[in-house]
């Protein structure tokens, strides 16, 4: 056999198990991303001084692509200009979605993108196949684009005065494309904790986060139907409604929990507009940002557990954010409601959900609560000699961030051994790119044309 047959074959081969299966291609593009990341944070040019080891070099790219946040090595003081300009590169690539790049790349050069393109694009920005992906590509880049601007215009009105025009400018373009992009980096110590009581910082990072969180899908839906009004607000999707709705509530509940929980501690030295502030911006970051303004290593257990619920909960589908989702956590509080009603199938908005979306949302929860299980068992054995037994709910805390590609810390994270930083990189790469994408992409399709007969259990 001839060498260009071999190698005719082996591309058909590698064609058939990698190139024609859209969960495959996002993991291979993601790793790719991340890989790239990590050679070029280890040059000596990405540090102030010294160099950084492959395995921080790795977990900083992996965070960054994944628009994690986590970090194990200051960003403002460890890396230099080169070096933060690859993280926020990272972030920009990582947050709208490498195959979203790919597909602009591929146009600019003159070309369609691929029928499996089209089958990303669908799957990552929307819930029917009734837009083109062209249509998708150009409301991503343009939306994105244009709030990261508007967005690092009103942050440079704050940083101006007290940063200088270059530095001023830097830090409103770097801050604003994290908060969009939902990553959480930073370029300040203490994150934004010394700006806890800026009402114009804090509301327009927390506009940044919405509208990253929200979903490209659902913002297209408000601008092509703006101005709103009863009619057009009656005409809107389902999913459109349920994210909104989903989201307000969450919203308002997360902040007076976190208000009622921290008043008299982490709250308990500002005024009181400011608490109900501070409050607000981390029940919005604690979702999916990672941004903070209170220190987190400070609050009280109750709090840091209820920010864990939070963290698993994440944002909208199709968004730059992680965890299983605001649709899949609130389609199985309603699903436990109507079984609790009497009803068979879970209603709103005079829409019926179907059995194939509730389906989806347990099979998510659930492998996404065994990963984390399985984390924070990891996390738990190869910690073991440098923490003590009242650090669990740090380690549970570091794990879920890490999945909910959230990004907030108790502290731990700079701690971690390399076996444990190996192990968060692995679950902020699962939380990026889906648990249910990482099954099918490492299972084989075998189509079954029969059914066993059915037999009831006891449950409950």
């Amino acid at each position: 056999m001839s060498d260009k047959t071999l190698l005719e074959k082996f591309t058909s081969r590698f064609s058939k198990a990698f190139l024609q299966s859209p969960s495959r291609i996002l993991i291979i593009g993601f790793l790719i991303l991340i890989l790239s990341g990590t050679f070029l944070l280890m040059l000596p040019m990405a540090t102030v001084e010294g160099r950084v080891g492959f395995i921080d070099a790795l977990f900083t790219a992996t965070s960054a692509s994944c628009v994690t946040g986590l970090t194990v090595l200051d960003t403002g003081t460890t890396y230099s200009f080169f070096g933060q300009m690859v993280i926020l590169f990272l972030i920009q690539i990582g947050g709208i979605g490498i195959m979203t790049f790919s597909t602009l790349m591929l146009l600019i050069a003159g070309k369609r993108p691929s029928m499996i393109g089209h089958i990303v694009l669908h799957d990552t920005f929307t819930h029917t196949g009734e837009r083109s992906p062209i249509s998708i590509l150009k409301d991503v880049i343009l939306f994105t684009f244009l709030v990261e601007a508007v967005g690092s215009f009103l942050l440079f009105l704050r940083f101006f005065p007290e940063k200088g025009f270059l530095n001023g400018l830097y830090l409103s373009v770097f801050h604003s494309v994290s908060a969009f992009c939902n990553a959480g980096f930073g370029l300040f110590p203490d994150n934004f904790v010394s700006y806890q009581q800026d009402w114009l910082l804090n509301l327009v990072l927390c506009g940044l986060i919405i509208s990253g969180g929200i979903g490209f899908l659902i913002m297209s839906e408000l601008m092509s139907s703006f101005p709103l009004n009863k009619r057009k607000l009656s005409r809107l999707s389902l999913h459109t409604k349920f994210v909104l709705s989903a989201t307000i509530f969450l919203l308002v509940f997360s902040t007076l929990v976190i208000a009622f929980m921290e008043w008299g501690n982490a709250l308990g030295s500002l005024p009181v507009p400011d608490r109900f502030l501070a409050s607000f911006f981390q029940a919005v970051s604690a979702r999916t940002a990672g941004f903070n303004t209170l220190i987190i290593g400070n609050l009280t257990a109750e709090t840091l557990f209820f920010i864990i619920v939070l963290m698993f909960i994440g944002a909208s589908p199709g968004s730059c954010a992680g965890g299983v989702k605001i649709t899949t956590a609130s389609l199985l509080v309603l699903v436990g409601l109507s079984q609790l009603n009497g009803r068979e199938n879970p209603q709103i908005f005079h829409r019926t959900f179907s059995k194939a979306s509730i389906d989806k949302a347990i099979g998510v929860v659930m492998v996404s609560l065994l990963v984390i299980c399985a984390v924070t068992m990891l996390l738990l054995m190869c910690e073991r000699f440098t923490v003590n037994h009242g650090k669990f709910l740090d380690l549970l805390f570091e794990a879920v961030s890490g999945f909910g590609t959230v990004g907030l810390s108790t502290g731990v994270t700079p701690g971690l051994s390399v076996a444990g930083k190996i192990f968060i990189s692995f679950i902020m790469f699962i939380g990026r790119v889906g648990p249910l994408t990482v099954v099918m992409a490492v299972s084989r399709s075998s189509k079954k044309y029969y059914n066993y007969a059915e037999e009831n259990i006891m449950i409950g």
